[in-house]
């Protein structure tokens, strides 16, 4: 049988005992990077003194996932099988659902086990407190593709959620204070971890929030939802408009008091 576990974000006591149990009965290990989860594994073995059976170790990840399951023969589930990403919720924003078809295309039985995911604790310390969200993962890294996705994501008109590097989070800000600089948001930086921090207010307040911050580690971005008032246009809903930038920058500057020249280059 196979078994999805979830493998702390950042502190391993948030294993699970039942995840350990099959972890270490388990003779065959799928995993996203072998050198990630034999480290992990050494580390339960050390601080939970348990027994570890010898394992087959087998890399599964987003650039060979298909290529790895034509190969394989379903008659390896008939042992115990594992499958673990480096970090999180396997298949969500992670490797793990093209091993999730293949059960229900080979009829192989499976279980996904409850644990640790980032975008959910994200959420529930936002204090966002919509009963609906959406999840948005990464964006795409630059371009037009990732303008769309990111306009999509702050006029969805629900609270979303987003994952971003360190090496973009400084690019995410700017970009929300140019789109949507007074919308309220929340970012937490290195969950569960020793170094982790929050940042909630609006995006101009985070900008300055952050400034001269160690920006090291994984991020998790909740934007509140947009709040509408009948009759009342947003900068955001001017930009979310199909229409040429030098009219966007003058219905902006009707409602932000700045010059449509200013508001212009902020388009740009």
């Amino acid at each position: 049988m196979l078994h999805f576990i979830p493998t702390p974000i950042g502190n391993l006591e948030d294993i699970s005992q039942r995840s350990l149990r099959l972890l270490a009965n388990a003779t065959t290990v799928f995993c996203e990077d072998t050198r990630v989860t034999k480290r992990l594994i050494s580390l339960f073995k050390e601080r939970y003194e348990l027994d570890f059976l010898d394992k087959e170790f087998i890399s599964l990840h987003s650039h060979n996932e298909k290529a790895v399951l034509e190969k394989l023969d379903s008659s390896l589930f008939e042992q115990d099988v594992v499958y673990l990403s480096d970090a999180g919720m396997p298949a969500v924003s992670d490797p793990g659902c093209e091993l999730v078809r293949y059960c229900h295309y080979h009829d192989i039985t499976y279980e996904v086990l409850p644990g640790a995911n980032a975008a959910l604790l994200a959420y529930a310390a936002s204090g966002f407190c919509e009963t609906q969200f959406l999840f948005f993962g990464f964006l795409p890294h630059k371009g037009n593709d990732r303008n769309n996705a990111l306009t999509k994501a702050l006029n969805s008109g629900y609270v979303t959620i987003l994952y971003e590097s360190p090496h973009r989070i400084e690019k995410l800000i700017d970009e929300l204070v140019k789109k949507a600089p007074h919308r309220e948001i929340f970012l937490i930086k290195e969950a569960t971890k020793m170094y982790e921090r929050h940042f909630k207010g609006t995006s101009l307040q985070v900008q300055h929030m952050i400034k001269n911050q160690n920006i090291k580690g994984e991020w998790v971005i909740v934007l509140n939802a947009l709040k509408k008032e009948f009759g009342v246009i947003t900068v955001e809903d001017i930009i979310s408009l199909d229409i040429p930038k030098k009219q966007a920058s003058k219905l902006i500057a009707k409602i932000t008091g700045k010059s449509p020249k200013e508001c212009y280059n902020d388009l740009l």
